[in-house]
């Protein structure tokens, strides 16, 4: 009876050796055959229309030529409507015909949505830029990350940049002399995280530099320079020129509140006639205004950067290896983001 068992127990080992040799065989051919193809990469972006975004689509598109054959990126713009990237997404899962998907979200609310959708059809999936609402929905999926950066660190540069400009005093921006920063905070959306993070940081960071402030007027301008552009010229005739600093949570806004300024003779080259406009994203068009001595500054987010992360990142996911493989990103605390550092951008 003894010998019964054994001879079992030889037998179910040698099969279970000879399964999982197969399977692991079967792995190593997908991979190989993922790849000897072309990637084809959906890349959902939350609107095309956005500055920053529009970089960011440029570096890829970047990549996909220099990489001839590796790689095809095709691009789907959610016009700002989760409800528009929702539909796209779906369609793009019953096609079945992207090996990799890179989501910008419109709505971050819609985070755990998302990632559902996409673990349902076990596709490897990137969320970038916008940060998500839900963290444990990524976790959830173990082909799925966050790419972005630190979102309170843009807000503190913004300080930072401010308090250089403060204590620079060329020229002075506390026209009044009564010791207090008086500003319009231009803010993206009321209930973006980042939004909603850029505009506390960048006060406190100001705070904490022994700068008191005092805020004229806060207004959502959704990311849009025309919007900036309207707001800042109903509020500069309410104003008038009590107004020393404008603080936009990016810089197609600030662009837009110097476009408003220049209608009313401020920021044209006279550095008595000019108001403090800071930024983020050191888009092409603010690092010149900065140059010029317009636009007191603004914090790179380098789209270059970041797309060779999504690119490096989820040429791994695809060819099933470690997500971090062959790159110096490092995982936060969370073990599931990435954060691409931020860096100030002011006149050489």
């Amino acid at each position: 009876m003894f010998k019964k068992v054994l001879k079992f127990i030889g037998l179910f080992v040698i099969m279970v050796t000879i399964m999982l040799s197969y399977s692991e065989n079967l792995a190593e051919a997908d991979m190989r055959l993922t790849e000897g193809k072309i990637i084809n990469v959906g890349v959902l972006l939350y609107r095309f229309d956005d500055d920053y975004i529009s970089f960011v689509r440029q570096s890829l598109e970047k990549i996909q030529k220099e990489n001839e054959g590796k790689v095809q990126f095709t691009f789907f713009d959610g016009k700002n409507q989760q409800s528009i990237q929702n539909k796209t997404l779906d369609v793009l899962l019953e096609k079945n015909n992207m090996d990799l998907l890179l989501v910008n979200l419109v709505d971050t609310n819609s985070t755990r949505d998302v990632i559902n959708k996409i673990k349902e059809k076990n596709i490897p999936g990137i969320l970038f830029n916008r940060e998500p609402v839900s963290i444990e929905a990524i976790k959830s999926y173990n082909k799925s990350y966050y790419i972005g950066t630190e979102v309170a660190e843009a807000g503190v540069l913004q300080g930072k940049v401010i308090t250089n400009a403060w204590n620079s005093n060329e020229p002075p921006i506390d026209k009044n002399n009564d010791g207090i920063l008086q500003y319009i905070m231009l803010m993206g959306e009321s209930d973006n995280l980042e939004a909603v993070t850029r505009t506390k940081y960048s006060i406190l960071s100001i705070n904490n530099s022994g700068i008191k402030t005092q805020e004229l007027a806060l207004k959502v301008c959704n990311w849009n320079k025309d919007e900036a552009k309207s707001a800042t010229k109903a509020l500069l005739s309410q104003l008038g020129n009590k107004v020393e600093a404008i603080i936009a949570n990016n810089d197609s806004m600030a662009i837009g509140a110097i476009e408003a300024l220049q209608e009313y003779g401020y920021n044209k080259g006279d550095k008595t006639q000019t108001i403090t406009v800071v930024g983020v994203d050191a888009i092409p068009e603010a690092q010149k205004l900065i140059k010029e001595g317009i636009m007191a500054g603004s914090v790179l987010q380098d789209p270059d950067a970041l797309a060779k992360a999504l690119y490096k990142v989820g040429t791994n996911l695809v060819y099933n290896r470690n997500s971090l493989y062959d790159t110096e990103y490092k995982f936060d605390e969370t073990g599931v983001s990435i954060r691409l550092p931020y860096k100030k951008y002011m006149p050489q």
